[in-house]
């Protein structure tokens, strides 16, 4: 069983899906801060110097007093939407990205299968002399 279980595990696809999920886990921390520290800051700017992450709506009246989001769940339940949207924004970044790689690599396909077949290379001295003695045996019989 532990034998199975080890070429199952060094099997090429289950080394691949490995390296995929811990790259995309980076390419994700990448995304947060793209989102968090430049994209948000600068859609905040743009709505009035608003940061989204402190958009919530307390459901308790100790969670409605609170100025921040951490101290509003600190006092009680609180929707954080503007959390959410900062999350919504990350993924359709992340969407939009991925999309952008998988169009690229479709055109690279599609254009390595368009590529015309090299010509067959020319025949050989003595594949022209064989098919000649075809030609002249046909030609006599």
């Amino acid at each position: 069983m532990l034998g199975e279980f080890k070429k199952f595990a060094m099997r090429g696809n289950v080394v691949d899906l490995a390296i995929g999920v811990i790259i995309g886990a980076a390419f994700g921390k990448i995304i947060d801060s793209l989102v968090n520290d430049i994209i948000m800051p600068v859609i905040g700017r743009i709505a009035g110097g608003l940061d989204f992450t402190n958009y919530f709506i307390g459901l308790t009246p100790a969670a409605s007093q609170a100025a921040t989001y951490d101290a509003a769940k600190k006092a009680g339940a609180t929707l954080g939407y503007g959390t959410f949207l900062t999350v919504t924004v990350n993924f359709l970044i992340i969407a939009w990205v991925l999309f952008m790689i998988i169009k690229a690599i479709n055109r690279v396909s599609r254009e390595e299968a368009a590529a015309p077949a090299a010509p067959p290379p020319p025949p050989s001295r003595e594949e022209v002399l064989l098919t000649e003695i075809r030609d002249l045996l046909k030609a006599r019989g």
